[in-house]
C-alpha cells in the first residue's frame, strides 16, 4: 500500500504532523502500537491538558543545540494553537505563570486533533506494530513491514515519544530508527522528575513527608531560577520547584561530565546576611523566625540538620554569616533521580545537529523526519513540551 506520507507515533506531535499533511493533499498513514490513541494527553494536566503556555520561547526549552526550536516556535507559535483551540470552540482558562488548560477535559484537545486528521483524510493504523524499516531506491523512499502489512512511502516521520512513563507504552523505538540510519542520538535521561536525596540528608527529612515550602531553585550559574513550591517526599524531593531544576541537573552532568549539587533559597524574597543581622538581638531562635516564612516542622528539622540550634543573639559573626549563605543557597547533591517512571519527560533524544530546524528532516537522509519529544528538544513545566510537538509537528506537516 502506496502512501505520500507515514507516521509512526499517534501523540500530539504525530497527529499534528498528520493533520497538516493530510490537508495539504498528501495520503497520510498514521501508524501507533497503542489501541488508544493520545493517552498521554488524556492524563495531562490532572485531566485537564496544560496544552501551552502564553509566553514560550526558546529560552523555555534545553537542548544540545539551544536554538534549534527557534525556526518551528516562530513558525507556529503558541498564538496559533490558542487560535486553533478556539476555532474548535474549546473553553480554556489561564493559570500560574502562563499555564493554559482546558474547562471541561484533556480530550477536548484530543478530539480536536482527531477533528483535524479528518479533514485531512488521514488513514489510521492501530493497534499496529513496525516490525521493519528499509530504505527504498526509486519514487518510495521507504518501506515498514507491520503487523498490519506492509506500506511504502516518500516521507517517513518518527513521533514515538522518548521513555517517560513507560506504563503508558513509552520505549526507545525512534532512537533506534534513528541509529539504523546513522543518525546521532543525545543518550537520554528523566527529566522534570522527583529527585532522589542520600540517606543522610534522607533521615532529616522523611519525617517531614507531605510538606512543601516556597524556594528558588538553581543549579549551577548557568541554569535559570525557578520560584515555585517544592515537596519533600519519602525519597527525596519534588514539586514543581524540583522537577523543573531536575531538567538542569541532568543536563549539568552531562555536559560537565560530573554531578553537582542543586540550591535552594529558603528565603527568596529577603537578603538573608540582612534579614539575619536585623534580627540577631532578638532573644530567639532562627528556627522560630523562619517559622514565620516556612512550615514550622520544616524550619526547626532544617535548623537541626544545620547545627543552628542557639538564639541568634548568641551566634558569632561567622555563624551568622555561614547561616545567611545556607538560607539563601542551600546546597544539596542529589544521589539520583525517580525515573522515567516518574517523569514528565525526556532530557535528550535525536541530535538537532542532524536535522534542519525549519523542516525537521534528517540532513543526511531525504524524506526522513522526527519530531516531538524523540527529539534533543525538552521543555519546561507549564505547557512548553505540548508546544514543541504542536510546532514541531506542524513543521514538519507542512514539508513532509
Amino acid at each position: 500500500m502506496q502512501f505520500d506520507v507515514i507516521i509512526i507515533g499517534a501523540g500530539a506531535a504525530g497527529m499534528m504532523c498528520a493533520a497538516q499533511a493530510g490537508q495539504r493533499g498528501r495520503r497520510v498513514l498514521l501508524i501507533d502500537h497503542a489501541a488508544k490513541v493520545g493517552e498521554r494527553i488524556r492524563i495531562s494536566g490532572g485531566g485537564r491538558c496544560n496544552f501551552t503556555n502564553r509566553s514560550v520561547g526558546p529560552e523555555n526549552f534545553l537542548s544540545q543545540n539551544p536554538h534549534f526550536s527557534r525556526s518551528a516556535l516562530a513558525q507556529f507559535g503558541a498564538a496559533d494553537f490558542i487560535k486553533l483551540v478556539e476555532a474548535h470552540g474549546i473553553r480554556h482558562h489561564e493559570k500560574t505563570l502562563g499555564q493554559l488548560f482546558c474547562d471541561d477535559s484533556a480530550q477536548d484537545i484530543i478530539a480536536l486533533l482527531k477533528n483535524e486528521c479528518d479533514q485531512g483524510g488521514v488513514k489510521w493504523a492501530q493497534p499496529c506494530s513496525v516490525e521493519k524499516i528499509s530504505p527504498r531506491q526509486g519514487g518510495a523512499r521507504f518501506e515498514l513491514v507491520t503487523s498490519q502489512g506492509t506500506f511504502q512511502c516518500t516521507s517517513l516521520v518518527v513521533a514515538t515519544g522518548g521513555l517517560a512513563a513507560p506504563a503508558l507504552g513509552a520505549t526507545p523505538f525512534g532512537y533506534r530508527i534513528a541509529e539504523q540510519f546513522n543518525i546521532p542520538v543525545v543518550p537520554p535521561k528523566p527529566a522534570l522528575v522527583p529527585l532522589a536525596l542520600p540517606p543522610e540528608t534522607l533521615a532529616a527529612l522523611q519525617p517531614l513527608a507531605g510538606l512543601s515550602f516556597d524556594t528558588l531553585a538553581t543549579c549551577g550559574r548557568r541554569s535559570p531560577a525557578f520560584r515555585e513550591q517544592a515537596l519533600i517526599t519519602h525519597r527525596g524531593l519534588s514539586g514543581p520547584a524540583i522537577l523543573q531544576i531536575s531538567s538542569y541537573w541532568q543536563m549539568q552532568a552531562y555536559q560537565a561530565g560530573k554531578k553537582q549539587p542543586i540550591a535552594l533559597n529558603l528565603l527568596p524574597e529577603e537578603n538573608a546576611a540582612e534579614w539575619l543581622q536585623k534580627h540577631r538581638q532578638q532573644n530567639l531562635a532562627l528556627a522560630g523566625l523562619l517559622a514565620g516564612f516556612l512550615p514550622r516542622r520544616f524550619a526547626q528539622e532544617w535548623c537541626a540538620l544545620q547545627g543552628i540550634a542557639r538564639p541568634l543573639a548568641e551566634l558569632s559573626a561567622k555563624a551568622l554569616r555561614q547561616a545567611a549563605a545556607l538560607l539563601n543557597a542551600w546546597p544539596l547533591m542529589p544521589s539520583g533521580t525517580l525515573g522515567y517512571g516518574k517523569a514528565e519527560v525526556t532530557l535528550g533524544g535525536v541530535d538537532t545537529r542532524a536535522l534542519s530546524s525549519r523542516t525537521m528532516e534528517a540532513a543526511s537522509v531525504p524524506g526522513l523526519f522526527f519530531i516531538g519529544e524523540v527529539v534533543d528538544v525538552t521543555g519546561w513545566l507549564g505547557g512548553y513540551n505540548f508546544q514543541w510537538a504542536w510546532s514541531s509537528g506542524w513543521v514538519a506537516g507542512q514539508h513532509a
